[in-house]
């Protein structure tokens, strides 16, 4: 679990994260986040006992669903910040037009893990979101960038709560 003191919810992100979140907008961050990062991030914070992922200072963790369809268990990194007693999680796709498969498997088996700690998922509601948004910007400023792109191409957001079950 992620621990509240992490963030500076008054601050600014510092430069590292701009940076690497100027990056992750980028057509070549994009690509590489959706073409090597899936797949390398779950084994690197495996390896590392969650310590070291591609996002680097951003906070990321394996999120493990069950399949909506096939019922096989699916590994995704994730970047995740925290709220009260919940990890929050937002189904960017880096902004594409479609939800990842990810938020489908959760939404058909809300029971998941995340960081190997059983969680159960619940889709948060419109009154929270932008509360939660103004925390995730912090961690991760390129959601800024992804919440618009969404948007033109008509999809919103969903932000994912992950409680301990």
């Amino acid at each position: 679990m992620v621990e509240e003191g992490h963030i500076d919810r008054a601050g600014r992100p510092g430069p590292t994260v701009r940076a690497l979140s100027f990056v992750s907008t980028t057509r070549l961050g994009r690509w590489i986040a959706r073409q090597v990062g899936w797949r390398l991030d779950p084994v690197l914070l495996r390896l590392t006992g969650g310590r070291f992922s591609s996002t680097l200072v951003i906070p990321s963790g394996v999120l493990e669903t069950t399949g909506a369809r096939t019922g096989t268990r699916r590994r995704n990194a994730v970047i995740h910040f925290p709220d009260e007693d919940a990890v929050v999680i937002a189904a960017s796709h880096a902004g594409a037009p479609r939800h990842p498969a990810w938020f489908h498997n959760l939404i058909a088996h809300p029971d998941v893990f995340f960081g190997g700690v059983p969680m159960r998922a619940e889709v948060v509601p419109d009154a929270d979101r932008d509360r939660l948004w103004r925390v995730g910007d912090q961690v991760f400023p390129g959601y800024v960038t992804y919440r618009r792109e969404a948007a033109l191409a008509g999809r919103t957001i969903p932000l994912v709560k992950l409680r301990r079950r």
